[in-house]
Protein backbone atom coordinates (compact mmCIF):
# COMPACT_ATOMS: atom_id res chain seq x y z
CA UNK A 1 0.00 0.00 0.00
CA UNK A 2 1.15 3.35 -0.74
CA UNK A 3 1.02 6.44 1.47
CA UNK A 4 1.61 10.25 2.45
CA UNK A 5 3.13 10.74 4.98
CA UNK A 6 5.79 13.46 7.16
CA UNK A 7 9.54 12.39 6.65
CA UNK A 8 12.22 14.12 9.57
CA UNK A 9 14.66 16.79 8.31
CA UNK A 10 16.64 19.14 10.45
CA UNK A 11 18.69 19.44 13.68
CA UNK A 12 17.61 18.10 17.23
CA UNK A 13 15.13 20.20 18.93
CA UNK A 14 14.86 21.46 15.10
CA UNK A 15 12.50 19.51 13.29
CA UNK A 16 11.14 20.24 9.53
CA UNK A 17 9.29 17.98 7.65
CA UNK A 18 9.42 16.48 4.12
CA UNK A 19 5.91 15.44 2.88
CA UNK A 20 6.41 11.87 0.96
CA UNK A 21 4.68 9.11 -0.78
CA UNK A 22 6.62 6.24 0.46
CA UNK A 23 5.53 2.35 0.69
CA UNK A 24 3.65 1.76 3.85
CA UNK A 25 6.34 -1.14 4.75
CA UNK A 26 9.05 1.96 4.55
CA UNK A 27 10.73 3.09 8.07
CA UNK A 28 10.24 6.88 8.86
CA UNK A 29 13.18 8.28 7.25
CA UNK A 30 13.49 5.54 4.68
CA UNK A 31 13.39 5.68 1.33
CA UNK A 32 10.38 7.33 -0.59
CA UNK A 33 8.78 6.89 -4.01
CA UNK A 34 8.53 10.94 -4.46
CA UNK A 35 9.05 14.02 -2.22
CA UNK A 36 6.14 16.10 -3.13
CA UNK A 37 6.50 18.76 -0.41
CA UNK A 38 7.81 20.36 2.71
CA UNK A 39 6.33 21.77 6.40
CA UNK A 40 8.01 23.96 8.93
CA UNK A 41 5.81 23.81 12.11
CA UNK A 42 8.27 26.25 13.74
CA UNK A 43 7.90 29.28 11.53
CA UNK A 44 4.88 31.82 12.73
CA UNK A 45 2.77 30.85 11.10
CA UNK A 46 3.42 27.29 10.06
CA UNK A 47 5.82 27.56 6.50
CA UNK A 48 4.30 24.50 4.15
CA UNK A 49 4.60 23.98 0.06
CA UNK A 50 2.73 21.21 -1.34
CA UNK A 51 2.92 20.51 -4.83
CA UNK A 52 -1.05 20.37 -5.64
CA UNK A 53 -0.64 18.35 -8.60
CA UNK A 54 1.48 15.79 -7.80
CA UNK A 55 -0.93 15.24 -4.32
CA UNK A 56 -3.86 15.49 -6.42
CA UNK A 57 -2.26 12.62 -8.54
CA UNK A 58 -1.46 10.03 -5.48
CA UNK A 59 -4.70 10.67 -3.99
CA UNK A 60 -6.17 9.58 -7.32
CA UNK A 61 -3.48 6.38 -7.68
CA UNK A 62 -4.93 5.37 -3.76
CA UNK A 63 -2.40 6.54 -1.49
CA UNK A 64 -3.63 6.73 1.84
CA UNK A 65 -2.49 10.05 3.44
CA UNK A 66 -1.78 9.88 7.35
CA UNK A 67 -3.60 11.53 9.76
CA UNK A 68 -0.80 15.02 9.83
CA UNK A 69 -0.95 14.83 6.37
CA UNK A 70 -4.66 14.56 5.77
CA UNK A 71 -4.79 18.12 8.38
CA UNK A 72 -2.24 19.53 6.30
CA UNK A 73 -3.87 18.55 2.75
CA UNK A 74 -7.45 20.04 4.61
CA UNK A 75 -5.97 22.82 5.44
CA UNK A 76 -4.69 24.00 2.11
CA UNK A 77 -7.91 22.95 0.08
CA UNK A 78 -6.39 19.93 -1.10
CA UNK A 79 -8.92 17.15 0.39
CA UNK A 80 -11.97 19.23 -0.63
CA UNK A 81 -10.43 19.73 -3.95
CA UNK A 82 -9.86 15.75 -4.28
CA UNK A 83 -13.07 14.59 -3.34
CA UNK A 84 -15.03 17.38 -5.49
CA UNK A 85 -12.97 15.56 -8.58
CA UNK A 86 -13.86 12.16 -7.51
CA UNK A 87 -17.53 13.26 -7.36
CA UNK A 88 -17.66 15.46 -11.00
CA UNK A 89 -16.23 11.71 -12.41
CA UNK A 90 -19.34 9.79 -11.44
Amino acid sequence: MVKIRLTRVGKKGQPSYRIVVVDSRAKRDGAYIENIGYYNPLTEPAEMKIKEDRALYWLSQGAQPSQSVRQLFTKNGIMERFIESKKAKK
